[in-house]
């Protein structure tokens, strides 16, 4: 019986020993268990794919929106420059009752920047009043067809008959020089240029003239004065007769 009882002590002080020998688990059940779900904030794949078409689709929208504007800029100076042109030869009918004339071989090469701006003659040039032009007498007729010009200084002393300039507030990127039957000639031109770089309806880079004929066909009691602009590929003519711009449409 004693033999007994002092086992059942012992394995008593054995289990005691053991208990007392484990870690405290008691700390351990107050932390939170962790979680099966990850809480960090992360795209999927179909969601990365979303957000980028959508910045792809507004990025689109912008460059169009963009290319609009600038194509309305280039329409609106064109259309304004073409207006100053109108009110120079508003002017020059006042003082000499025609227009200036055309040239009947070509609507580019005509001599409206001459006529405009005046010219002196000093026997063998025709010297624009504002000098950033000439031309050799002789080479008039065959350049224009035409055997000089209206708007020139002629005569001498008080009786003589002075030359006026029509365009004196002309910037200098107005002018575009092309050749024309061998001829240097200066022709009025749109300062947005093409605005494409290979639009260039004379062959010389960044020079687009104004057309001009007179009489005119679709202003046959007056003159036809037109600009044609390229923007992507796309045609745009200011005109005189119209006050829309014609869209894709063949010129006169």
């Amino acid at each position: 019986m004693k033999t007994n009882f002092i086992k059942t002590i012992s394995r008593v002080e054995s289990r005691k020993s053991k208990v007392e020998c484990q870690p405290d688990a008691g700390p351990q059940l107050l932390r939170p268990r962790p979680s099966t779900l990850d809480p960090r904030p992360g795209f999927t794949l179909i969601e990365l794919l979303v957000v980028i078409a959508i910045m792809g689709v507004l990025a689109g929208l912008t460059l169009s929106v963009l290319g609009g504007v600038k194509r309305s800029q280039a329409l609106n100076t064109a259309r304004a420059e073409m207006d100053q042109i109108k009110t120079a030869l508003d002017n020059y009918k006042a003082k000499y009752g025609v227009y200036p004339p055309g040239n009947s071989t070509s609507s580019l090469q005509n001599q409206l920047y001459y006529e405009l701006s005046g010219t002196t003659n000093d026997g063998t040039y025709f010297i624009t009043l504002d000098g950033s032009s000439q031309i050799k007498i002789g080479d008039v007729f065959t350049a224009f067809g035409v055997g000089g010009f209206i708007n020139c200084s002629k005569g001498g002393g008080e009786d003589a008959a002075a030359a006026h300039n029509f365009l004196p507030s002309l910037k200098p990127n107005r002018l575009g020089t092309s050749t024309f039957n061998g001829i240097s000639i200066t022709n009025l031109v749109t300062s947005v240029r093409g605005p494409d770089a290979n639009y260039q309806p004379l062959g010389v880079p960044d020079v687009n003239p104004f057309r001009y004929a007179y009489p005119g066909t679709n202003n046959p009691g007056s003159y036809d004065l037109w600009v044609q602009l390229v923007y992507h590929g796309q045609t745009n003519l200011i005109c005189n007769w119209s006050k829309q711009v014609q869209f894709n449409s063949p010129l006169p």
